[in-house]
């Protein structure tokens, strides 16, 4: 019984943990995000470039082509008035789809769903986007 009691204690203690663990690589994505984000907002194409995934930048190998396929196709990302982030999913170890609303630069709203993979070395990069027309009423 008192084996029972401890194992419990101790399974008690280790569940905060791990949910905290969870928490802790949510906020170190949406930080990937906002990074990137501000970059654009900023006209830093190269910083912006970072964020991305190595298999993004086998798609787009260097900062232009990258900047163009954001310019020509993601303009609401490319220079959002405003963005914050909706609800985030945990797709499997190391990886989370995160939503973001954006308002973009025609004042109108958009949802992006990020794609994010932790890398080896322990950052999160963003592996791919989403934008639609968001559906969500302007207030």
């Amino acid at each position: 019984m008192r084996q029972i009691r401890a194992f419990l204690l101790a399974s008690a203690l280790l569940l905060p943990s791990a949910a905290f663990a969870g928490d802790a690589e949510i906020k170190a994505a949406q930080g990937t995000i906002g990074a990137q984000l501000r970059a654009f907002q900023a006209g830093d194409g190269e910083r912006a470039y970072s964020y991305a995934a190595p298999s993004i930048k086998r798609m787009f190998p260097t900062v232009d082509v990258f900047m163009g396929m954001v310019e020509s196709g993601y303009q609401p990302v490319r220079n959002p008035q405003h963005f914050s982030f909706g609800k985030v999913e945990e797709m499997g170890v190391g990886k989370i789809a995160q939503q973001v609303m954006i308002t973009g630069p025609d004042g109108k709203e958009y949802e992006a769903l990020y794609t994010l993979e932790l890398q080896p070395d322990g950052v999160w990069r963003i592996t791919g986007v989403s934008l639609k027309a968001s559906n969500a009423l302007s207030t």
